[in-house]
């Protein structure tokens, strides 16, 4: 039983940094220029500060849960992972949260303020931001189970294991 649960753990663990590598890989290669009225300009996320968050939160996260795959089963080390797992999946919320609101202001643009929507003239671009926010939410839902499982696993707020 106790191979089955690290078992499992593990696949979790090995999914969730394959999303947040991919999100960090698409997010960072992201880039298209157009040309709008003979004026030409570069669409690409270090242009952007929220972008570059993103980018980094992912990053650190991503070595964060490859590191964590190698931390033996037996370790005191995981009422530690608990609070980091806590930390870095609050990280992960603010990077998406981040981009998710530059990403809309992109797609929609803000009449208020006179921006207008630029995916209409960078398509390409605006697709693998989406696509690494895509990967960047599949990885946060993985660590709130992560998270989920070390809480109940490691801390047993239930009270369920015989002492």
């Amino acid at each position: 039983m106790a191979n089955t649960k690290r078992l499992c753990t593990l696949v979790l663990r090995l999914m969730a940094v394959a999303a947040t590598l991919s999100a960090a890989v698409v997010m960072a290669t992201s880039h298209e220029r157009s040309n709008v009225l003979g004026l030409s300009f570069e669409a690409k996320y270090n242009h952007t500060p929220a972008f570059r968050y993103f980018v980094i939160a992912n990053a650190i996260v991503t070595v964060y849960g490859f590191l964590v795959l190698f931390l033996p089963s037996k370790s005191q080390l995981w009422r530690l992972v608990v609070a980091l797992d806590m930390v870095l999946t609050m990280l992960l919320t603010s990077g998406i949260s981040a981009a998710l609101a530059i990403g809309s202001v992109g797609r929609h643009g803000n009449s208020y303020a006179g921006w207008l929507p630029i995916c209409g003239q960078v398509p390409k671009y605006c697709d693998q931001v989406k696509g690494a926010l895509i990967a960047s939410f599949v990885g946060l839902l993985i660590y709130a189970v992560l998270l989920l499982y070390a809480i109940h696993d490691v801390l047993d707020p239930l009270l369920l294991h015989k002492t």
